[in-house]
């Protein structure tokens, strides 16, 4: 029923595995194509024909041999089945001499045959052999086209009847039809590429079938951690798209498999929406909350000025529940308590609050943040986020200004960053959500796989989903039955269990080997940026420097899907991840430095690279070269 979700290694290599009667009774005929490799093929025939390496004739009895294999050979074709350096003419003149091999003309070119074939190819095509060679060479041969086709068989791949027609410039249908009749032939779509039925030996078709699957069984083996690297910004959509085209119906499809997704607050909007929507407005996701279609929940605080926060449909806020990273609670404080009790009344403004609570404006601000990073409140728009510690101090000032001087004879400033917006509790997005954890964990399942495409334990782990993998298992299992996702070890060390949709299995599988040098900058916490979460981060050699961190500001650089720089927060210090004198760390370093031309990084102030001082260490002279400006104590490179 689900046959068709397989992925297409799997399915083939099941397809290799069945009897022949089997598959016959099964497809109605042995309908191969799909299923043979091209590269499996080639490399059979070229054994056969005594084409590759190790068949080649290194002397003159070999070539004898292969030429009662394999039958008549021109020169050309007989060059190409001995070793390099060997003169094909003058070895075959001396098997000649022997009378081990003679020149016949046949379709009317001359070709080479090992000369006790010579009344086989006289009465199968009516050669006439040369004289002098001894009777039972040219003694009859019945059946003699039968002969000729059945070694054609048995030294080629699937071929069709116009093809060795051609050879022998004669009708060899019924002598191939005599060949099935007794066995020795079987006919069906057989050739990659084909567009006909083709004949192929018995054995042939044996030894090609287990060739193709021993191709798909390594193509189903466990591909290394670093391909997984490699598909996750591919998988996300990371520089996908081109600055034309975007806008918020854009910025609203990559929200969608980002949901419940705890992130920097500075760094959606810096980092990880604009990478994957081609251009950025701040306006599109001001739209998006103004409207009611997107709603943010704080995750927990990160020091003083900022947090992390979680986008959701609206529609989708109480079927996902708060995020799994949600913040501590604070401590019950009567600004706290009076803070919930007004907001739970209704949604309020700023103004509103400071008019109905007898606090004082930063006392409230301070309560009002810390409901929002324990993910109690919420603002109905996105720009209290970008600026959330701002003082009130300048609106207290024009407070008192205002009471001073003439009420309504002052020109007022608008609304700042910080308080506008609409307030409110977050309880009711989530309303019903622990009623049921079953819908819940179902769509958190399904969420997951849209992500990553490949789901694994230490995937969940990070997330900080509670209950981690056991309480997703039960769900991604249910949507195997369903043919949703496979169960499968599709990433080498990262657990026995792992669940992905069909279309990530044949991606992941497809990634370029590891000699593709290509190179991308990441923000060390975009999900798309497996290090430090679903992987490990790489280790130097005789290195005890504490390892990168996934920190709001760290970018890390890619270089064949490996990481290979580690840019701190604030652009201040640097580790590589390399060893020294690796060629990947001017690649990265060149991809950085593009990175911040683009704008992506306003400015890199590099101070240190390793713990020691960048200036006058062996990167220095890179640096410069890639625009860097030297400074006494630091190197600087600007958008």
């Amino acid at each position: 029923m689900y046959e068709g979700d397989t992925p297409n290694a799997e399915r083939r290599a099941a397809a290799l595995s069945l009897d022949r009667d089997l598959l016959r009774e099964l497809l109605g005929q042995e309908e191969l194509r799909d299923l043979i490799d091209p590269d499996a093929l080639r490399r059979l025939e070229d054994d056969l024909q005594h084409r590759s390496p190790r068949t080649r004739a290194e002397t003159r009895d070999a070539l004898h041999d292969v030429l009662r294999r394999v039958g008549d050979l021109r020169l050309a074709e007989v060059a190409e089945r001995i070793l390099p350096g060997l003169d094909a003419e003058s070895m075959l003149l001396q098997l000649a001499d022997e009378r081990r091999a003679v020149r016949l003309r046949i379709a009317g070119e001359e070709r080479w045959i090992a000369a006790d074939d010579a009344g086989l190819y006289r009465d199968a095509l009516g050669a006439v052999p040369p004289g002098g060679l001894p009777e039972a060479f040219t003694a009859d041969v019945p059946d003699a086209l039968e002969k000729v086709c059945a070694r054609w068989a048995q030294t080629h791949g699937p071929f069709t009847t116009a093809e060795i027609g051609e050879r022998y410039r004669v009708d060899v249908t019924a002598a191939l039809r005599a060949l099935e009749r007794g066995g020795d032939l079987v006919r069906g779509e057989l050739r990659p590429g084909g567009c006909e039925r083709e004949w192929c030996d018995p054995e042939v078709l044996r030894r090609l079938r287990r060739a193709s699957l021993a191709v798909l069984r390594k193509e189903v083996e466990a591909v290394d951690q670093r391909r997984l690297a490699g598909f996750l910004p591919s998988w996300q959509g990371v520089d996908r798209h081109p600055p034309t085209g975007a806008g918020v119906d854009r910025l609203r499809e990559a929200l969608v498999p980002l949901q419940g997704l705890a992130l920097p607050a500075d760094v959606w909007e810096r980092d990880v929406l604009p990478r994957r929507v081609g251009a950025y407005s701040t306006t599109w996701l001001d739209q998006l909350c103004a409207s009611g279609e997107v709603v943010w929940v704080g995750a927990g605080a990160l020091g003083r000025n900022s947090g992390k926060v979680a986008l959701y449909f609206r529609e989708d806020a109480a079927l996902l529940g708060p995020p799994g990273t949600k913040g501590t609670v604070p401590f019950i404080e009567t600004q706290h308590s009076l803070l919930r009790e007004r907001l739970a009344a209704s949604p309020c403004f700023f103004t509103d609050l400071l008019a109905g609570l007898d606090l004082a404006p930063e006392v409230l601000q301070e309560a009002l943040w810390d409901l929002v990073w324990a993910g109690e409140a919420t603002n109905d728009a996105f720009a209290p986020l970008r600026a959330p510690k701002l003082t009130l101090a300048r609106a207290k000032t024009a407070s008192s200004q205002r009471t001073a001087r003439r009420r309504f004879g002052t020109r007022r400033p608008g609304a700042q960053a910080p308080v506008q917006g609409r307030w409110s509790l977050t309880e009711s997005l989530f309303a019903g959500a622990d009623a049921d954890p079953s819908p819940r964990r179902r769509a958190w399942a399904e969420l997951m796989l849209e992500r990553y495409g490949v789901v694994t334990r230490e995937q969940v782990l990070a997330e900080g989903f509670p209950g981690g993998f056991a309480m997703l298992y039960d769900a991604l299992g249910q949507l195997e039955t369903l043919g949703v996702c496979r169960r499968g070890y599709f990433v080498e060390g990262l657990g026995g269990a792992q669940f992905a949709l069909p279309g990530a299995v044949e991606r992941l599988r497809a990634q370029r080997e590891e000699g593709d040098g290509a190179a991308v900058v990441l923000a060390a916490t975009d999900p798309a940026q497996p290090y430090g979460a679903a992987l490990s981060w790489p280790k130097r050699r005789d290195d005890e420097r504490k390892r990168p961190a996934r920190a709001a500001g760290a970018y890390v650089v890619l270089v064949g899907a490996e990481p290979v720089l580690y840019v701190e927060r604030g652009g201040k210090g640097l580790q590589t991840l390399a060893d020294a004198g690796d060629a990947r760390l001017r690649t990265a370093f060149e991809a950085l430095a593009d990175f911040v031309r683009a704008g992506r990084i306003k400015k890199l102030d590099l101070e240190k690279v390793d713990g020691e001082n960048v200036v006058g260490s062996d990167l220095e002279p890179l640096l410069v070269e890639l625009g860097f400006r030297v400074s006494p104590r630091r190197m600087t490179l600007t958008a």
